[in-house]
């Protein structure tokens, strides 16, 4: 059996520069509000290595991608990680100020984090595919920015 520490360290995660730019912006502007969203998504940015926008695999997790993950829940589901004016979970879409958002920004195909609900509940999903964003639907409108929910 893993012990605590192995089950609970985070997988390397890696941003471009210009997503940790945006993305540091992003939870300083909401840290006000909503302290605990803001909180995790500092705690992800503190973590990841940043790379030059040229040379971020594909297969990482970034804004604007499209990915599919599996859950211990049993779900398999394909989203889109957005910025929160963008957000529509109908539609796939899914906020990088959620808890399961904040997760998934960095991670590549095959990496596994556990992440907590806003049920308090730990849970645990793995990415299986990832598709790089089109180039504008990584670039938020200040708009989208403002809207942090």
């Amino acid at each position: 059996m893993a012990s605590a520490t192995t089950k609970n360290r985070k997988p390397a995660i890696s941003l471009t520069r210009s997503d940790s730019e945006r993305l540091w912006r992003l939870a300083e502007s909401c840290a006000t509000r909503n302290p605990d969203v803001a909180e995790v998504l500092f705690a992800e940015l503190e973590r990841a290595r940043v790379v030059d926008d040229a040379r971020v695999s594909g297969g990482v997790v970034r804004m604007g991608s499209t990915l599919r993950y599996t859950s211990d829940l049993g779900e398999d589901r394909r989203v889109t990680l957005v910025f929160p004016g963008e957000a529509d979970i109908a539609a796939g879409k899914v906020s990088i100020l959620t808890p399961i958002g904040a997760a998934l920004i960095g991670l590549s195909a095959g990496q596994s984090i556990d992440w907590t609900g806003r049920d308090g509940r730990t849970h645990r999903l793995t990415v299986q595919s990832v598709e790089a964003p089109a180039p504008e639907a990584s670039t938020p409108s200040s708009e989208n920015l403002r809207t942090a929910s």
